[in-house]
This record gives structure tokens, C-alpha cells and sequence, in this order.
């Protein structure tokens, strides 16, 4: 078996998030640092209907419904940006940052590195494109530090590229 572990901390085997803006409004890429834990939803719908003939329900497998939802830990140039909140104007993915670009409802492209089966050369990337949403940044007596989970509700199916490295 080849267990696909993230080894946090470990360079080339950690999880990696790269954003960038999937309609080139917007220049370069944002890597996602601080990420605490990350959710791959990859959800089928089903329609479900009775038959007079029948004691049991019938099903079938419709569209799907994809999103990565995750936590991270805030960072001031990559949440606001390194326009320093003017993201209105950027022109890089950097400039506007995850605030800013989901504000601008940019649909971005997206690469998720799942991690390494063994020595930082045989990891998993998932790719696609959606859109940055369920911001909401907390702040406690008992969790010093803003935290925000993050959704990007993806607009389309996954890639999925089991040869990739980081």
C-alpha cells in the first residue's frame, strides 16, 4: 500500500494550496500558507422517486457538487493581499489575495498538493477552477491568532495528477 501522508513540516511532502485567476485578470499565483486542515468534497447528487410497483425507493446519480474547504491560519499578504487592502485595483493574484479575490468573485484556478507517498517525488495534485468562498475570520481568548475557513466551491469536475511534485 501507498499511504499519501503530508508530513507537515517536511518540505516537498506537505500539503501545498496554489491559487491563481483562472480568466487571467489577474497576474501570478498565490501559494496558501498556514493551512490547518483541508476537506476534499467530491458530492454526487441523487434524485430519488417511488414506484407504485415497488416496496423500495429508486435512485440514480445526477450532477455532482465539488468544493475544498479548509482552515488556515491568517496571514496579512496572503488574506489581504500586498496591495494592502487595495484590491480593487490589483493586477496580480498576490496584490489582491484570498479577500480580495473573493470579494471580486474571480473564478481562480486552483492546484492542490496533497502530499507524498514516500520521498517528496510521487505525491497527488488536484487541479481545478471555482470560486473563494466562506470567509469568516475568528478571533478568541483561547486561539490567539485570527483563524478563517476558507471554501472554494469549484466550478466544474477535478484533475487529478498522481505523478506530480510540489
Amino acid at each position: 500500500m501507498a499511504y499519501i501522508y503530508p508530513a507537515p513540516g517536511t518540505a516537498a511532502k506537505q500539503v501545498t494550496l496554489s491559487i491563481t485567476d483562472s480568466a487571467a485578470g489577474l497576474s501570478g499565483s498565490l501559494s496558501v500558507a498556514a493551512l490547518q486542515d483541508v476537506t476534499i468534497n467530491a458530492s454526487n447528487d441523487v434524485f430519488t422517486w417511488t414506484q407504485l410497483d415497488s416496496a423500495s425507493k429508486q435512485n440514480i446519480a445526477t450532477t455532482a457538487t465539488n468544493s475544498l474547504a479548509m482552515n488556515l491560519v491568517l496571514d496579512k499578504d496572503s488574506f489581504f493581499g500586498t496591495d494592502d487592502g487595495a484590491y480593487a485595483s490589483s493586477t496580480t493574484v498576490a496584490g489582491a489575495g484570498i479577500f480580495g479575490m473573493s470579494n471580486l468573485k474571480t473564478n481562480v484556478a486552483f492546484s492542490l498538493y496533497m502530499g507524498d507517498e514516500s520521498d517528496g517525488t510521487e505525491g497527488v495534485t488536484i487541479t481545478g477552477n471555482g470560486y473563494i468562498t466562506g470567509l469568516a475570520p475568528t478571533v478568541s481568548a483561547d486561539s490567539p491568532v485570527w483563524v478563517s475557513p476558507i471554501t472554494i466551491t469549484v466550478d466544474g469536475d477535478y484533475t487529478v495528477d498522481d505523478t506530480a511534485t510540489p
